[in-house]
């Protein structure tokens, strides 16, 4: 399998972690930011230095072409991509009845829509790779039917990625692509941490969110596909 991965929303948080580890393990890497060119520039350099390949893709995942335009310039770039983690996606805590159509359709277009418009540019790369890897990145407790009432688009768009997760892995399995999700509760860099409903009494560390997407990827997981693994303390079980 060629070592290239694209990590959408790579500049900072859980993108920038993950882009790290990879890089760690061997894989090259494409850069996908929107807003954060410093961030995304700052890192690059860094896995430069540590001997990886390292390119930057821009654009707004949240528009049809411009996510198929940044697929085909990091899978040029790269030649070729095996590897897709789609971890792009804004975070709003707000009630369900104050929330206007734009704040509604901005956090199912980053969360879900995204992650499909990217995917699915990706899949002639990933299916010519062999062995092609897609990760989402998720939430914990996404897909059961329960009521989240201050994050309810976001819970909507994680648990529409289990769902689209479960359905592309059982098509793609044939041809020897994989379809995963590492969903996190709350983790290091989160805008709210409710540290008294985790049973283990803190966030997740970046390193272990990154532990359980190089699982996915790694031949141990070859026939794994369309599951879960919640990285989040016992949170939301």
């Amino acid at each position: 399998m060629a070592r290239a991965a694209l990590v959408t929303g790579a500049a900072r948080g859980i993108g920038r972690a993950l882009a790290e580890r990879l890089a760690a393990g061997g894989f090259d890497l494409a850069l996908h930011y929107r807003s954060s060119q410093q961030q995304a520039r700052r890192l690059a350099a860094e896995l430069r230095r540590r001997g990886r390949r390292a390119v930057l893709v821009r654009g707004d995942l949240t528009e049809a072409p411009a996510a198929a335009a940044v697929v085909v310039k990091a899978a040029r770039l790269l030649g070729g991509l095996s590897v897709v983690v789609n971890n792009v996606g804004d975070y709003l805590y707000k009630p369900v009845d104050e929330l206007a159509a734009e704040e509604w359709r901005r956090i199912i277009d980053s969360n879900l829509n995204s992650a499909f418009y990217v995917t699915q540019a990706a899949l002639p790369h990933l299916r010519a790779a062999g062995r092609g890897r897609i990760i989402f990145i998720g939430y914990a407790g996404a897909g059961k039917a329960e009521a989240k009432p201050h994050i309810t688009p976001y819970f909507i768009a994680k648990s529409g990625l289990v769902l689209y997760a479960k359905a592309l892995a059982e098509r793609l399995a044939a041809e020897g692509v994989t379809v995963n999700v590492v969903a996190p509760g709350v983790a290091e860099n989160s805008l709210t941490k409710p540290l008294a409903e985790i049973p283990m009494g803190r966030p997740a560390y970046m390193r272990e969110l990154a532990a359980a997407v190089m699982y996915f990827i790694s031949e141990e997981a070859d026939y794994v596909t369309g599951q879960v693994i919640e990285v989040a303390g016992g949170w939301n079980l």
